[in-house]
């Protein structure tokens, strides 16, 4: 269960932050990313999930406690927790590493490389070949 703050609390915990998370909290480029990512992921709960991502940029909520965060509080299953959890970490928590490391006293590791699948392309009949006799 995630521990219930105050706004007063909230405001004392945002004082302290680093100005580069200070920043992030109220990033407009991070909630497009969240919006992005979740709408990519067909998960309705987008408030939900930028509200766990404020709290770990808060210091509130470890990085590594995310994804279980949005499987019991979202109710997401575990395969979209992991996917959605994996691009935040990618678009939102890396770059902003070094900070979160210093709050959280904690290495963070680089986001995996999720590979993709080329295309199978279907051989095509090339239409502008006149056939030969």
């Amino acid at each position: 269960m995630v521990e219930k703050y105050t706004r007063e609390q909230f405001w004392k915990l945002y004082e302290k932050l680093p100005p580069e998370l200070k920043e992030a909290v109220f990033s407009e480029e991070i909630a497009e990313n969240i919006w992005n990512i979740c709408e990519r992921n067909e998960v309705d709960e987008i408030s939900e999930v930028a509200r766990y991502v404020g709290r770990v940029l808060m210091g509130i909520l470890p990085p590594d406690e995310f994804q279980t965060t949005l499987e019991k509080e979202i109710k997401l299953k575990k395969e979209k927790a992991k996917k959605i959890t994996q691009e935040i970490n990618r678009f939102i928590f890396y770059p902003l590493r070094p900070y979160l490391e210093k709050i959280y006293k904690i290495e963070i590791a680089p986001p995996v490389k999720m590979e993709v699948a080329p295309l199978k392309e279907k051989p095509k009949r090339d239409i502008y070949r006149e056939p030969i006799e």
